[in-house]
């Protein structure tokens, strides 16, 4: 055993001193691994530290974020305003920087959900936030500079990035990510962190080239699916588009033209579908039909955008709902709206918030307008073919700077609104929209011509008991003096006059004097408050006072929704309600943030409304707007007004009935005459044709609110009264008779009180051409009886003669029974007159001159036959007839005598000779007949005859004189049946005759 040892230790290459080395060195080296970890684990604690502190440092200024600012920042994506018509019928969406829809997680497909979590983040269940190999991997990758970054974002640390960092590739930024996804990940529930991120995710552009975010603005902009409705392979391939969202995306953004390579977004699908088998989310059958989904052949088409569509109507929406939002925005700062219109600044800063606000805010807007009725009447504006022609006018190019010449259309507006609520119905804005983007209908301003007469001058004068439907006016020319500038003078369509007329008729037929002249008659007192109540905010200051606006030459002018809007005010019995467009504003979680309430303002009395719309119904029934009735389809109580702009610049049309207004315009955006005719239709016409098709589809649509089968109600406090219509006073019997008697309605506080004085019965004789009243002892066979008119009335209307007068009255009016008869009475001088002189024969017609004293009425005609001296009155001539008669030729003598008002007669004339006439016997007698012969028997003397002959009168008849007169002498004309009215300037023509003839004369 001992040899074995030693042989052992003998031949061992470890000997005892070796062993102890070995155990020495393996001491040393055990100490020194040992040291090497320690030394390593400080290193790794330092480096940990290190690593801590540098993670520290880069956080350091980040604030601790609450649970309620952090939901805020998550949940504060821009998500597009959807707009609505009436009824909660889908428009669109208000144009935006990117389209978005906000989806809830349980109206998202399953497979788009599995899809985004296999590519994005398969740990996304288990993690809390953030996942540290992939951190660490990506840490390692970014040091080595790796071809390969594989990333390692979790959703919830992508959804940081969007929502509240930004997009800046440095460790500061992955560093506050890295906390905030921890922080996130203790305050929300896994779904809602998967919600907010599908909802802000960029997915490239949509079928029309707009940018969009959210699943649902992908699935419906791609594919035109809801985001619950898409199938596995359209899942994958928009799961693929967020890591490059405008390289993958099936569109361009010009206009969203199909990409002609698709293949880089099919392949990132192919990814996409190939995680999801790989992780368990698909069956193989699913991923390999998946894979043959043509994706080309599915993309939705294009689609019309509400700004494509309904440019007039989109860009309005916007414009209102911005207003809306930005009194609101400012109002939450303390200010008012007040405030707002005084600092334009002010204004300006909130526009542009509220502008962004409503773009981005994912609001809801529910519109007054029937999409239905809009439509119709968008394309009765295409289709109308009577506008006139095209205009060729001056522009400069704003490209080249260079003068062009355009051809500039006729244009149209117009604006259908209930009354009793104030919605704005439907609206033209224009006929092209690309061509002029103007909304003719709430945005231009014109002259609003003849349709200003009822707003501004008839239904104001009405209010202020100035005038009635059956007031008298006189349509006669007239000049308003103006200080400092030159006097105005109003015309009358056509140029010509119309006489008196009442305020009906002068309404009815849009007579323009009688509008300036009742102006006038109400001008200080304030009549522009009526439309500043009625919602006119374009007034200028030098409308105020100015004639001129009676008839509509506003200075800015009125846009057509301010207008009819106007107009509602009669058929809401006075009061004023604002039409208005947007019924309600709700925010993206429903809650409704604006309503529309409705305000009312007191104008008229119901009693000036009514009797405005009564007036204005005859407008439609036989004035200037009874060509509607052959274009109407349908029937109602229509009221309405038609308008004209100076030089026929514009045309206007707007009528109510008892449930809707309507109005429309046409004319040139250049200023410029329309054409009187265009294809045999006035411009008027033409109009009223196109108010009357657009009203005709309106009803096709809803016709009960278009044609309400009720009348206008007629309100307590209207009565029917007859009048005169030469001065509007009650009527006297006199002005019955003269067939002047008229009726109307009448507001009972404003009841004529007074019975017409201006007629009267009286006896006249015409002086010059003039008409005076007599005494009783004037001689009746120059008087004449009948019904007279106060010289006041000429001076009341402006007139200087009866003849004018005349032509002020319809022809109507019986003439033959009024005289207007000078105020003072022809009154006796006292003397007797002077002899007649310038007594003269031409062939066979006796002249002479006109007695200068001022109270001769006349004038009789004594003569003899032949062989006679017995002088007999054979005609009588009125002092303002043409002073001759005309003789027969047989021989005969005759002499002439003055009558003055009192009966006394001049004493003869030089006797005038005929023929061969002879006396047979001188008599130097005056006749023993009165001074007033029987008209009816020339042969006797005048009942009234001086009982002494005058002086150089034949002393005595023959006495073979004719103890009659002819059979045929003129009858004695009774008093009361005395010709009304003698010609004036005109020989007593049946005297004449009978002189001629030799009746009279023997």
């Amino acid at each position: 055993m001992e040899k074995k040892e030693t042989k052992l230790r003998r031949y061992s290459p470890f000997n005892k001193d070796i062993s102890k080395r070995l155990g020495i060195v393996y001491q040393v080296v055990s100490n020194l691994i040992l040291l090497f970890i320690v030394i390593g684990l400080i290193g790794i604690c330092f480096a940990g530290g290190v690593g801590a502190g540098y993670f520290a440092s880069l956080v350091k200024d980040e604030p601790i974020r609450s649970y309620q600012v952090m939901k805020n920042e998550i949940y504060n994506y821009e998500e597009s305003s959807d707009v609505y018509f009436a009824n909660n019928v889908y428009l669109g969406k208000l144009n935006s920087d990117i389209e978005r829809e906000e989806v809830q997680l349980k109206d998202i497909s399953k497979h788009l959900i599995n899809a985004v979590i296999a590519t994005e983040d398969e740990l996304f269940y288990e993690h809390d936030g953030v996942v540290p190999k992939a951190i660490m991997r990506a840490l390692f990758q970014e040091f080595t500079n790796a071809s390969v970054q594989t990333g390692g974002s979790t959703l919830t640390q992508q959804l940081i990035k969007n929502q509240i960092l930004t997009s800046e590739v440095s460790f500061d930024r992955k560093a506050k990510e890295i906390l905030l996804a921890l922080r996130l990940e203790k305050f929300f529930e896994k779904d809602e962190i998967l919600e907010a991120y599908l909802n802000v995710t960029d997915f490239g552009r949509n079928s029309n080239g707009r940018n969009i975010a959210g699943v649902q603005a992908a699935a419906k902009g791609i594919f035109g699916v809801n985001a619950k409705d898409l199938n596995l392979a359209q899942s994958a391939f928009i799961a693929g588009l967020p890591q490059s969202p405008f390289r993958y995306t099936p569109f361009s953004n010009d206009g969203g033209k199909v990409k002609e390579d698709l293949e880089p977004g099919i392949n990132r699908m192919k990814t996409v579908l190939s995680r999801m088998y790989t992780g368990g989310f698909i069956t193989e059958k699913e991923y390999n039909e998946a894979l043959k989904y043509d994706i080309r052949a599915n993309l939705t088409d294009k689609k019309p955008l509400p700004v494509d569509t309904y440019p007039y109507l989109t860009y309005e929406i916007e414009d209102r709902a911005k207003e809306i939002i930005l009194v609101k925005l400012a109002e939450e700062d303390g200010y008012t709206e007040d405030d707002l219109q005084k600092d334009e600044k002010l204004y300006n800063q909130y526009k542009t918030l509220a502008d962004n606000d409503i773009r981005h805010n994912g609001y809801k807007i529910h519109t007054t307008i029937n999409k239905d009725i809009y439509d119709k009447m968008q394309k009765v504006v295409a289709d109308y073919e009577y506008y006139g022609s095209d205009r060729t006018v001056e522009k400069e190019d704003p490209d080249t700077g260079e003068t062009i010449n355009v051809k500039e259309p006729v244009e149209v507006g117009g604006m259908l609104i209930e009354n009793k609520s104030g919605k704005i119905i439907s609206f033209v804005g224009g006929r092209d929209y690309d061509r002029e983007a103007l909304n003719h209908a709430t945005k231009a301003k014109r002259a609003n011509g003849s349709t200003m007469k009822p707003l501004l001058v008839y239904a104001p004068a009405m209010e202020l008991g100035k005038i009635q439907p059956g007031s008298i006016i006189a349509d006669t020319p007239y000049t308003v003096n103006i200080p400092g500038d030159k006097p105005y003078r109003p015309g009358n369509y056509g140029d010509g006059y119309h006489g008196l007329t009442s305020i009906r008729n002068a309404l009815k037929h849009s007579y323009n004097i009688p509008a300036v002249k009742t102006y006038m008659s109400i001008i200080d007192q304030n009549p522009l408050s009526y439309l500043e109540k009625m919602g006119f905010t374009s007034l200028h200051k030098n409308d105020y006072g100015a004639p001129s606006l009676s008839l509509g030459a506003l200075t800015t002018g009125v846009t057509i929704e301010e207008n009819v809007n106007a107009y509602t005010t009669f058929a809401n019995n006075g009061k004023f309600i604002d039409a208005y467009m947007i019924e309600k504003i709700e925010d993206s979680n429903g809650e409704i943030i604006f309503q529309h309430e409705k305000t009312e303002t007191n104008v008229f009395t119901p009693q000036t409304s009514y009797l405005t719309i009564d007036m204005m119904r005859d407008v439609i029934k036989s004035g200037t707007a009874s060509s509607l009735n052959g274009y109407l389809s349908f029937n109602a109580d229509w009221a309405g007004k038609t308008g004209t702009g100076q030089d026929y610049k514009d045309a206007w049309f707007v009528a109510s009935n008892p449930n809707v207004t309507f109005g429309t315009w046409i004319g040139y955006d250049t200023p410029k005459p329309l054409e009187k005719s265009y294809k045999g239709m006035s411009y008027s016409n033409r109009n009223i044709l196109l108010w009357a098709k657009l009203m005709n589809v309106a009803h096709e649509v809803e016709p009960e609110l278009v044609a309400p089968k009720e009348r206008f109600q007629m309100p307590d406090g209207i009565v029917s009264r007859s009048y005169c219509s030469l001065t509007g006073d009650l009527p006297s019997s006199l002005c019955k008779d003269a067939g002047l008697v008229k009726t109307d309605l009448f507001n009972a506080k404003y009841l004529p009180s007074k019975v017409d004085n201006s007629l009267t019965q009286n006896k006249f004789v015409f002086m010059n051409g003039k008409a005076y009243k007599v005494p009783g002892s004037a001689p009746s066979e120059f008087v004449q009886m009948g019904v007279t008119i106060s010289k006041d009335i000429l001076n009341r209307y402006g007139v200087g003669s009866v003849n004018e007068l005349k032509n002020l009255l319809p022809s109507t009016v019986n003439w033959g029974n009024l005289v207007i008869i000078e105020d003072n009475v022809l009154s006796d001088n006292g003397a007797n007159p002077n002899a007649v002189s310038g007594v003269h024969i031409n062939g066979s017609r006796i002249s002479w001159n006109a007695n200068g004293e001022n109270d001769i009425i006349g004038y009789r005609v004594y003569a003899a036959a032949n062989n006679s001296t017995n002088f007999t009155k054979v005609a009588r001539v009125h002092a303002s007839d043409t002073l001759g008669v005309t003789v027969g030729t047989k021989p005969a003598a005759y002499y002439i005598v003055a009558v003055d008002v009192a009966g006394r007669e001049s004493s003869p004339s030089t006797i005038i000779k005929v023929g061969n006439y002879s006396e047979a016997k001188v008599n130097t007698e005056p006749p023993k007949a009165t001074t007033k012969a029987p008209e009816n028997d020339p042969a006797k003397a005048p009942e009234n005859a001086p009982a002494k002959a005058p002086e150089n009168a034949p002393a005595k008849a023959p006495e073979n004189a004719p103890a009659k007169a002819p059979e045929n002498a003129p009858a004695k004309v009774p008093e009361n049946n005395a010709p009304t009215k003698a010609p004036e300037n005109k020989p007593d023509n049946t005297t004449e005759n009978q002189i001629a003839n030799g009746s009279l004369v023997q």
